[in-house]
């Protein structure tokens, strides 16, 4: 499996117990979906690695206590502390009406109700307090920011995303 072929779920925070079981840190707003999971890849020396659960379970919000198949003790367990976990994208849950994943959005048209296409998405940055489109039109990179209520509409069909920008936003860029 690549990397590019999958989600970021989390990161293995520490152990749980002597018998090798960790817990994950899951970056989600909804850790019930992953509980029942049947295995994750683990990032290890830069190459995604398979591993397979024996049990899981949420642990106080965001964690879940993992079982892992061939990790038995405590030196086991301390080989993927700190290593990222990851998911195949088709188990992403389906997203619907204007919410999208970042990845998703990568090469759609951006539409503005007032200025017409104002370019393609070429990347989310979502570095700092606030995430940003990252748009290019004509050699020009335009930076939006990805507000709830600036996006009207989202067609995955036509690969296109239409924004209402407030006056003067865009056209700083764009003249």
């Amino acid at each position: 499996m690549r990397k590019q072929d999958c989600f970021y779920l989390g990161k293995i925070a520490k152990k749980f117990s002597f018998k090798g079981e960790v817990l994950l840190y899951l970056d989600t707003d909804e850790p019930e979906i992953y509980e029942n999971l049947e295995s994750v890849f683990v990032e290890i020396n830069k190459s995604l690695v398979p591993f397979f659960i024996l049990k899981s379970q949420l642990h106080k919000g965001k964690f879940l206590r993992i079982r892992f198949e061939d990790i038995e003790n405590e030196e086991d367990a301390d080989r993927i502390i700190g290593c990222e976990a990851y998911l195949p994208l088709s188990m992403l849950p389906k997203l619907e009406g204007t919410q999208f994943y970042f990845h998703e959005v990568i090469g759609f048209d951006v539409l503005d109700t007032r200025l017409g296409n104002i370019g393609k998405i070429t990347g989310i940055n979502d570095s700092g307090a606030q995430a940003i489109f990252e748009i290019e039109k004509n050699g020009t990179e335009v930076l939006v920011p990805l507000i709830d209520e600036f996006i009207i509409a989202l067609d995955r069909t036509n690969k296109t995303i239409t924004l209402e920008t407030p006056e003067g936003l865009v056209d700083l860029y764009l003249g």
